[in-house]
């Protein structure tokens, strides 16, 4: 176990601006997502002139398959993180001002596509449903049910997503009586779809390359986030923010993906500035004492996701905060730990698998 140590994730700290900046300052709502446009640059000015290498240059050759592993690389390894978390906040707050409001469409309708983010239906499923929700049982990625230190049970789980996760989203929508979200997710999901079966016929190996594999990547990498970030359940409050979510601090991953790690206070607050998350938590640690959170110092969502599937529950007490000294042993800790993962098969009066 970790006692609360000093937090080194990222906030935001005033600097001079240079002129490039400030080319693009009035276009922004907020000076702080100004690393949001360099991400975005370098994205532009390198992931897509290899997508469209790929399409011109002879398949099969020693240049396509250059650019088909050096856009594998860059999408899946190097900007697969900040792009998905930037996508995401930029899903919770806009971060164009609204007289350029056409420019908060590029990520979901045009660079999301290389990394198989189909348009709309994130925002849809994020916003319009998991954070209503909650990872109750009307959540369609709720956790509950699974016992989720079992890799057979995330497979599951994914599986659930992958394959009816889009017609169960639009059920809900239109049990919800809202409809226009249906149909967003729905024209999402088949706009990207019928787009690979065209560039399919043109190219299908390039069209593997930069669509679909990403496509199949992204859903793997974002259902084992949600999974690892709604691990720990207390079956007792499951609507509880602190009782159904984590945090992860100290990690480089908040460096590259935004303080991703500030999962509790990102359900409790989705529309908190990602520079803000470090000090709401120093700010708010009493209630994370009050209601037993879980903390984890230097390691993040992956870390705990291959813990969990490898039941290594000493590793994940090892990393735990032991926030107000609740804890006398890592023994203590594997103990609590272990009873949040267990599935809930029932809340109120309701099943919920």
């Amino acid at each position: 176990m970790k006692s609360l140590s000093v937090i080194t994730d990222p906030v935001y700290k005033k600097k001079p601006f240079n002129s490039f900046d400030k080319l693009f300052l009035p276009l922004l709502r907020d000076e702080r997502d100004l690393p949001f446009v360099y991400l975005t640059l370098k994205i532009t000015f390198t992931l897509v002139p290899l997508a469209v290498l790929l399409f011109a240059l002879s398949v099969g050759s020693a240049a396509w398959w250059l650019c088909a592993v050096a856009y594998f690389f860059l999408n899946n390894f190097y900007f697969k993180g900040p792009f998905g978390l930037m996508f995401h906040c930029t899903c919770h707050r806009l971060w164009f001002k609204k007289k350029y409001n056409a420019l908060n469409y590029y990520l979901p309708w045009f660079i999301g596509l290389f990394f198989g983010q189909t348009p709309e239906t994130y925002f849809s499923h994020h916003i319009g449903m998991h954070h209503i929700e909650n990872n109750l049982p009307d959540d369609k990625s709720s956790t509950m049910a699974y016992k989720r230190d079992e890799f057979t049970e995330w497979l599951r789980y994914f599986a659930n997503f992958f394959f009816i996760g889009l017609v169960e989203l639009v059920q809900y929508f239109f049990g919800k009586n809202r409809k226009k979200l249906a149909y967003k997710s729905v024209t999402g999901e088949f706009f990207f779809f019928f787009l690979c079966i065209g560039l399919s016929i043109v190219n299908w190996q390039a069209t593997l390359v930069v669509f679909i594999l990403p496509f199949v990547i992204s859903r793997i990498i974002m259902m084992l986030g949600n999974f690892a970030q709604h691990a720990f359940v207390d079956a007792n409050d499951p609507g509880n923010d602190y009782k159904n979510s984590i945090t992860c601090i100290n990690t480089n991953y908040n460096h590259k993906c935004w303080n991703d790690g500030y999962h509790i206070s990102h359900h409790e607050k989705p529309a908190m500035h990602w520079t803000e998350h470090p000090t709401y938590f120093l700010a708010t640690l009493d209630k994370y004492i009050k209601n037993d959170a879980i903390v984890f110092d230097n390691i993040h969502f992956l870390h705990v996701f291959f813990y969990l599937m490898n039941k290594r529950y000493d590793l994940l007490a090892k990393n735990f905060v032991n926030l107000g000294d609740k804890f006398s042993s890592d023994a203590e800790i594997e103990t609590f730990l272990r009873s949040r993962t267990q599935p809930i098969l029932s809340y109120g009066n309701t099943a919920v698998a």
